[in-house]
């Protein structure tokens, strides 16, 4: 699973956005750079490191070999929470996991390497592992609406 080496602060502080600010859509990351395809966040969400993985997973056994693939985001937010039952007060909970917060249009895989439909499904098989709603996108495709 993917997580910080080494880190200035344990805990962030929460921040708040809204619905409308987290649905803006992002405008870093939103270009297909290094693959021929990429997978794209239609949707806000938080994705955890775990799911990176499990995406990661599926997507490596639908290329094969053959193929080569990028992760194009890492968890480095920190979210805590404290223990069921116990009440409120005594400090901020300890640290659960790492998560990305993925706004619309953010690229979050990218492959290349085999022929267009392995690339199509192994990328469709990388997104249901995710909390976001995706699309499979090309290189084309995204620079003619950029």
């Amino acid at each position: 699973m993917l997580f910080p080496k080494k880190t200035k602060h344990r805990k962030w502080q929460t921040g708040r956005k809204s619905l409308e600010q987290r649905s803006r859509p992002d405008t870093r990351g939103t270009t297909v750079a290094f693959g021929e395809f990429g997978l794209q966040a239609t949707s806000p969400s938080r994705v955890t490191s775990a799911q990176i993985e499990s995406a990661r997973k599926a997507m490596v056994r639908a290329l094969t070999k053959a193929g080569k693939y990028w992760i194009r985001i890492f968890p480095d937010k920190p979210i805590t929470a404290k223990p069921a039952e116990v009440g409120m007060g005594k400090g901020k909970g300890d640290l659960k996991y790492y998560c990305f917060e993925v706004r619309p249009k953010r690229i979050l895989f990218e492959v290349s390497g085999v022929d267009e439909k392995l690339m199509r499904e192994a990328l469709r098989k990388a997104g249901t592992k995710l909390p976001c709603t995706t699309k499979v996108v090309s290189k084309e495709e995204v620079a003619k609406k950029n």
